[in-house]
């Protein structure tokens, strides 16, 4: 095999849509590329994503390693045929490892019927005490023996069904006060710090037998001191850490080398050399057909000037082939399709996280004849940049049925994610004639805009609960008397548990 033959097969790229072209597969086939990661915007239906996948392997003639983000709540690419379980943290707070196994047996039987080979999850990043603005409740929590034993009971369940489970990211991203996809993170702790806290997730899904681990793009200054040199290129972590002294040797995956942490110190020729360089096998570049060409070619002009051993390469390959060789077939029988009895575990998942974060909760929340106003996000208006449930799509529909248990039927009042200072002092004195007030709130820590909303209802509601839709740090904003239910996260399932307790 020459050069470009190896290195090419090294790499996993995203497509632009849910159709394959011709300009898809000569990407596919001139740069070799051996994996395809598989995002909201190929999922036309589920049946066009396995006629997807079909055609361009058809067109190259060889398998690829099928992936996809399957985390469960807040990040989720494949939102039909499968089950929309909550995020990370309302498991972790639930800490029922059978169950998390069970969500994992359930994951890898749907999306082995969606032709998927490996999804990157479970997140095995252990929260620190601060605001974690991109991991937060993606991770299980703050107690690294909790994210173990629920990280690898997932791992479990995900590949006896098949699919191979990634855990991430390594060595631990908990305590990142900056989103890698934005800005490049810097982690201030220390060798003592990595062992006590962050590695046990990790050395527990080893343990269980995980197919592959992914890293990620923080600076780890006190771990690897070398200038400008994020866990995805340092050989002290990937090589010397997580092979050498942990002894893994299944795959090591890179994150997506698109993000802003990466391109921040480096174009992206450069970091797919320096990250294939540090030891990971697999390397993602997710969006821009121009980034992917411009990996491969970056790649064949290291390993033919000796740059990166052939070697390292072929174990590298190695790897990757016995992962790809697991299933013989693209897809399980039976199509796509959720399991029957996925969207009863979601709720019981979603059931036991629900908590009071603040206040007490006043028998009844609002009396017969009371007058209810219910203000909720627009979030039909991110449904092209993430995964938005159905019934959600509409929310005044949704919001009516969901407090229809409790004997509520609110006049619901949509506001934009992000609402301007008109907006909200419209709703503000809509909330101030109400007799009680239901504010689902969507991440004031993010959105200045929602700290405002916030504050503008607290202060004109004669009553108010407040659903904390993503972020339940957001409870160190509310005033006394006010009301705060959360249960982790914002989908069906968790806003549906929250507001229960208001009806108990």
């Amino acid at each position: 095999m020459t050069a470009a033959d190896l290195v090419g097969r090294r790499l996993c790229f995203g497509l632009p849509g849910p159709d394959l072209t011709d300009a898809d597969v000569r990407l596919f086939r001139e740069t070799g590329a051996g994996g395809l990661i598989l995002y909201r915007r190929n999922l036309g239906s589920p049946a066009r994503l396995l006629r997807l996948v079909a055609d361009l392997e058809a067109a190259l003639g060889r398998r690829l390693l099928v992936t996809t983000d399957h985390e469960g709540g807040r990040v989720i690419m494949l939102g039909e045929g499968v089950t929309i379980f909550p995020d990370g943290l309302a498991v972790g707070v639930g800490d029922e490892p059978a169950l998390a196994e069970r969500q994992g047996l359930i994951e890898g039987r749907e999306l082995r019927r969606l032709g998927v080979d490996l999804a990157f999850a479970p997140v095995l990043d252990v929260l620190g005490t601060g605001y974690s603005p991109n991991i937060g409740i993606r991770a299980y929590g703050t107690d690294p023996a909790r994210v173990a034993a629920l990280g690898a009971a997932r791992i479990r369940g995900l590949q006896a069904e098949g699919v191979s489970a990634c855990a991430k990211h390594f060595p631990g991203l908990g305590a990142a006060r900056v989103d890698a996809h934005e800005e490049l993170p810097v982690i201030d702790a220390g060798w003592d710090e990595l062992r006590r806290t962050h590695l046990e997730p990790f050395l527990a899904a080893i343990v269980a037998g995980v197919d592959a681990i992914m890293t990620s793009h923080p600076l780890y200054p006190r771990l690897d001191p070398a200038p400008r040199t994020p866990v995805t290129f340092s050989r002290r972590l990937v090589t010397d850490l997580l092979r050498g002294e942990l002894g893994y040797r299944k795959v090591v995956i890179s994150d997506d080398l698109e993000m802003g942490a990466v391109s921040a110190l480096a174009p992206i020729a450069e970091a797919t050399v320096r990250a294939a360089a540090a030891g990971h096998d697999l390397l993602l570049v997710c969006h821009s057909a121009d980034a992917q060409r411009a990996a491969h070619a970056a790649l064949v002009e290291a390993a033919r000037a000796g740059t990166l051993p052939r070697r390292e390469t072929e174990e590298s390959l190695a790897r990757i082939d016995q992962l790809s060789g697991r299933r013989a077939a693209r897809a399980a029988v039976g199509g796509p399709r959720a399991e029957p009895d996925g969207d009863a575990l979601a709720r019981d998942l979603a059931r036991r996280a629900a908590r009071v974060v603040a206040g007490t909760v006043p028998r009844p929340f609002a009396a017969a004849g009371a007058t209810v106003v219910a203000v909720f996000p627009r979030l039909s208006a991110l449904a092209d940049r993430i995964t938005v449930e159905a019934a959600m799509r509409d929310e005044a529909a949704y919001v009516q049925a969901a407090c229809a248990p409790l004997g509520v039927r609110p006049r619901v009042e949509v506001v934009a994610v992000e609402p301007e200072p008109a907006e909200i002092a419209r709703v503000a004195a809509v909330a101030g004639a109400a007799d009680a007030v239901l504010l689902f709130l969507y991440d004031a820590h993010l959105h200045a805009s929602n700290r405002a909303l916030l504050d503008a209802i607290q202060e004109a509601a004669r009553r108010l609960a407040v659903v904390l839709m993503r972020d339940p740090w957001d409870a160190e904003w509310l005033r006394p008397g006010v009301v705060g239910l959360t249960a982790f996260g914002w989908r069906c399932c968790q806003i549906e548990a929250a507001l229960a307790l208001l009806g108990r």
